[in-house]
């Protein structure tokens, strides 16, 4: 799993898990960026459309959390 935290387009998982990643990098770095492609992509990887919802949301969360932590000045224990 660490391999996957180093690098996930290097990293042994499979195609579905590195189009998702992508996906959530994106969405992470370069969110006004996001076109239909990028959702086509998940759909042609297997994704359906909850699944493409339920990844949005956790990413977009964790964003936001990370956020108010690193604007709060919060530390990890």
């Amino acid at each position: 799993m660490l391999g996957v935290a180093r690098d996930y387009r290097s990293a042994g998982i499979s195609r579905a898990e590195q189009v998702m990643l992508g996906y959530s990098e994106k969405l992470t770095k370069e969110s006004r960026s996001i076109t239909e492609a990028d959702i086509a992509l998940l759909r042609t990887a297997g994704f359906s459309d909850r699944d493409i919802f339920d990844i949005n949301q956790v990413v977009a969360y964790f964003n936001y959390v990370n956020r108010i932590a690193d604007g709060l000045g919060v530390q990890l224990e």
